[in-house]
């Protein structure tokens, strides 16, 4: 991130709908902020969510609320990690995430990000982790198992990685940029801007 601010588009693959994530990165920490605009089943919903990182990626904080499409509040979840594994959900301890550095967002691709650059795998390298799920909308926290191998590390051209996740027996492959944002993730997401 050259200038510390990205701005980046997604879109589901099938479903109507549409991310925007601003995300400022520098040595300390990162700090994004999304909004989702999605429908899924018939319904229509929006999420925004606050995510911070320490310097090498691991969550610190994240707050994510979901709205109906009049804006109306219907859940909102806030964790706090200290970068070494242990978690607090909505103020209480949570330790059943014990050990998980990163929160995966089922709905957005960048979540994706977070262990990317923190594992910094080299080529042919493989991590399996654990990592607390959410799933939306139910805002449910879990452990789950994820791997992630380095196909190509990520450089200035980009990268690929192979992403597992290996609770849900689910395997993609996964095209990022110099900043390790994901491009597409086949069946799941596309990058709208920029391309």
């Amino acid at each position: 991130m050259s200038d510390g601010l990205r701005n980046v588009y997604w879109q589901p693959w099938e479903d109507p709908g549409l991310e925007h994530l601003s995300l400022r990165a520098g040595p300390e920490g990162a700090r994004a902020r999304g909004l989702i605009l999605r429908m899924r089943d018939g319904a229509h919903f929006r999420c925004r969510y606050v995510l911070e990182t320490d310097g090498g990626w691991r969550l610190r904080r994240l707050t994510f609320a979901v709205a109906d499409s009049e804006d109306k509040a219907v859940a909102r979840t806030s964790v706090e990690c200290d970068g070494a594994g242990h978690w607090r959900v909505d103020d209480a301890a949570r330790p059943d995430l014990d050990g998980c550095l990163d929160a995966d967002i089922q709905i957005t691709p960048f979540t994706n990000t977070l262990p990317i650059r923190r594992l910094a795998l080299g080529a042919g390298e493989q991590a399996e982790i654990r990592v607390a799920y959410l799933p939306v909308p139910e805002l449910a926290w879990r452990a789950v198992a994820q791997r992630y191998t380095c196909l190509a590390p990520r450089g200035a051209a980009g990268g690929r990685y192979r992403y597992e996740g290996v609770f849900r027996d689910f395997t993609a492959e996964l095209p990022v940029d110099a900043d390790g944002l994901v491009m597409d993730y086949p069946e799941t997401f596309r990058r709208v801007w920029p391309t």
